[in-house]
């Protein structure tokens, strides 16, 4: 029987249960044979990747070589864009995200975004992790929605900063805290995986050092993706990594080995710096 996109989820997939070992082994995400283009430019070529569940999977490659592309294509956000098409097959738990009977609402609350830049919502602190439980209608419950809330707050990391001023603007925080707020916000509505889209490039290395460690502690309840400029992120935070160049999926393995014994010779004058 096919998975049903608008099916309740089941806690431990949500998030809020240990995985057992073959929940762990087990594949989340499956693209086959993706293409992408943008009207006649065609940006994505042919890639074919499996990200497993409860772990971190790192997306690198120089600039315009399409991995911020692709991790667009995985919760559909290139549906936003008039003149992009998406060809092949992306299924989430089996089911290609792609079919005409996905509800793409749904499909992005199971599969969230962090984007580059830290994006919250013109409104309070509370209000800006509140709002996605709110529209997706988990809660009609006051108590409920606040235990909601400091939850993924705390999952964020963000809590203890934030507790006792929750009334107060989301923007009036700072670029790190803003951050792990959107991330609170993604985390809200219980996903089964959070993309991250250079999720540190606009923060110091102490925020940085605080996502990246947050980072490393939401892969015991999700998947994650993540895009990165930098190779050392990538070692630090990830557990398997993909090198794209010029629209191609040039390689992907084990973190360790991919930055310590490259198969492609294209991933290793990347990763010693002598392209990109």
């Amino acid at each position: 029987m096919t998975p049903d996109m608008n099916q309740s989820i089941p806690q431990d997939a949500a998030g809020d249960s240990p995985m057992t070992q073959s929940q762990a082994d087990a594949v989340k995400l499956k693209a086959r044979n993706v293409k992408v283009f943008y009207g006649e430019k065609q940006a994505l070529f042919d890639v074919n990747l499996d990200i497993k569940a409860n772990e971190v999977t790192s997306l690198i490659g120089p600039s315009g070589c399409g991995k911020s592309t692709f991790l667009r294509s995985l919760n559909r956000m290139n549906d936003t864009i008039d003149i992009c098409r998406v060809e092949g097959e992306i299924s989430l738990d089996g089911q290609d995200i792609y079919d005409k009977a996905i509800d793409v609402v749904h499909l992005r609350a199971r599969v969230g975004m962090v984007f580059q830049k830290p994006n919250p919502f013109p409104k309070t602190i509370f209000d800006n992790v509140a709002y996605g439980p709110r529209i997706h209608g988990l809660t009609d419950s006051k108590s409920e929605l606040d235990g909601i809330v400091q939850t993924a707050l705390e999952k964020a990391g963000l809590w203890n900063e934030v507790k006792d001023r929750l009334d107060q603007p989301g923007t009036g925080l700072s670029g790190g805290q803003q951050q792990r707020l959107c991330i609170a916000r993604a985390v809200a509505v219980s996903p089964e995986v959070i993309l991250m889209d250079e999720p540190c490039s606009a923060l110091d290395p102490i925020a940085t050092a605080k996502i990246e460690e947050l980072i490393d502690e939401l892969r015991e309840n999700f998947t994650i993706v993540i895009v990165t400029h930098s190779m050392q992120q990538a070692a630090r935070v990830s557990q398997r990594t993909a090198f794209f160049h010029l629209g191609y999926l040039v390689e992907e393995d084990d973190t360790e080995k991919m930055f310590t014994n490259p198969t492609d010779e294209r991933t290793q004058g990347y990763i010693t710096g002598r392209f990109g």
